[in-house]
């Protein structure tokens, strides 16, 4: 990049919201995935969408690489400029333009943090369900961007059964809007669903209108205590063949309860091997109903406690516990490896089981937690990138563990995407001809490969 684009990016989103300088481009190198750091040649951040328009026209004119970056939250290492290409950062972009009760959608910019999102609907009895851990910093475009989960999606599903419609621009600058408040529309191609979980490759979302619902009139919390793992696993499993699908069934085993327990204090015991938090929410006839049967499933496969919320502030207490699991991981070690090996949920038990001997034979430490009740594990390794022999094993365990997730069935991410860091494992997964498709679709939005290079194919 010479000084004369430069000066035409500062141009179209002001000198202030230009970033060249050294410690700027140094922060916006990382993102929160572990050994990967790559400076930008720029950052910037325009406040609308016509500015990310014309941003887009100057670079494709100019074949300048973009990575688009919301907070930064990125696990595989998505959010990162390894081209040396300018970071689009989308932190100005933070308005809620419309809540239409009437037509049950919100309408929001793309920078708006998504616990934002949720205060303002649920202040209006109103609920837009997916929550990502990182919801209290991870924006609405970045969910978008990756299909984000979290802990409702058992019962609510993830971020793109929620999407209505979107304001994309393409690698060219060119705006395509698709879907509306229209519930039924077959009109084409779904292009929601396209570029929903397209991790930046095939357009910057500058606005997003979501999906919302009655806010629950009821819910209960739960927390339940286990001395033998595989025996949690497997109340996981019989809980929803059961028929019974909670708005909450979070797991958390040994390693991941005392690492919490010495961060949050929240009253975790120390001699169990597993806790499961469980939320069930609706009419309060059928949460009672509910919360009763899965206390005797939970009894009737050996857990040493069961501990059901008295108030709200006790339920945000329980709640905690899980929410908190990756911090309190974090800072174990100086590197903490989240990954997110998913499994059919009948697949839950003999995984964790695999996980846990995939651990002891590479030498790891390893703590398990995650959306048990969708399979969504996230097998977390605490270790030090400067032990470079450890780094190894740990590479070499989640490759173990990956290729199982894929024999049970399952997949090599859930929630966090390929980015970078999954790339060599897509093709165990999707195949060739699956690649080829994909390249097909990247070809045809960005012929120039100037968006997000690099990433995920």
């Amino acid at each position: 990049m010479d000084q004369s684009f430069l000066k035409e990016l500062a141009a179209i989103a002001g000198a202030e919201h230009t970033l060249t300088d050294r410690e700027s481009l140094a922060v916006y190198g990382y993102d929160s995935t572990p050994e990967l750091e790559s400076r930008p040649g720029a950052v910037v951040l325009p406040a609308t969408t016509g500015e990310v328009a014309r941003i887009m026209a100057l670079c494709h004119g100019a074949g300048v690489a973009v990575t688009p970056r919301g907070s930064g939250t990125n696990l595989s290492g998505g959010s990162i400029s390894f081209s040396g290409g300018v970071v689009l950062q989308t932190s100005r972009l933070n308005r809620i333009l419309e809540i239409d009760e009437e037509n049950l959608t919100a309408t929001v910019e793309t920078g708006v943090i998504t616990s934002t999102l949720h205060k303002e609907v649920e202040a209006r009895g109103l609920f837009y369900p997916p929550d990502p851990g990182s919801m209290n910093i991870s924006t609405m475009g970045g969910n978008v961007a990756e299909n984000s989960g979290g802990l409702r999606g058992l019962k609510y599903g993830v971020t793109s059964d929620y999407v209505m419609g979107l304001s994309t621009v393409l690698p060219d600058g060119d705006l395509l809007k698709s879907g509306g408040k229209a519930v039924k529309n077959v009109a084409g191609y779904n292009l929601n669903d396209l570029l929903v979980s397209s991790e930046g490759t095939l357009g910057i979302f500058t606005e997003v209108m979501v999906r919302l619902i009655p806010k629950p009139v009821a819910k209960k919390t739960m927390l339940v205590h286990f001395p033998e793992l595989e025996q949690a696993a497997l109340t996981v499993s019989r809980i929803i063949a059961a028929r019974i699908i909670p708005a909450t069934l979070e797991f958390l085993d040994r390693v991941t309860i005392r690492c919490v327990e010495d961060y949050a204090r929240v009253g975790l015991p120390l001699d169990v091997e597993a806790v499961l938090l469980i939320e069930v929410d609706g009419h309060p006839a059928v949460v009672e109903e509910d919360a009763a049967a899965i206390r005797a499933i939970c009894e009737k496969h050996r857990c040493s406690f069961f501990q059901t919320a008295g108030s709200n502030d006790e339920a945000l207490k329980l709640a905690t516990a899980r929410r908190v699991a990756l911090s309190a991981l974090a800072r174990f070690k100086p590197t903490t490896i989240l990954e997110d090996a998913t499994v059919p949920r009948s697949c839950i038990a003999p995984m964790v089981k695999f996980i846990q001997e995939t651990a002891k034979k590479y030498g790891l430490l390893i703590g398990t937690f995650g959306h048990a009740g969708d399979g969504n594990l996230h097998p977390t390794c605490l270790t030090d990138e400067r032990n470079r022999d450890e780094i190894a094993r740990a590479h070499a365990a989640f490759e173990e563990i990956f290729d199982a997730a894929i024999a049970m069935g399952g997949t090599i991410t859930g929630e966090h995407g390929v980015g970078v860091a999954k790339k060599k494992y897509l093709p165990k997964l999707v195949g060739e001809s699956g690649l080829k498709v994909m390249r097909g679709i990247k070809s045809a939005f960005d012929p120039k490969g100037i968006l997000n290079p690099g990433k995920v194919i």
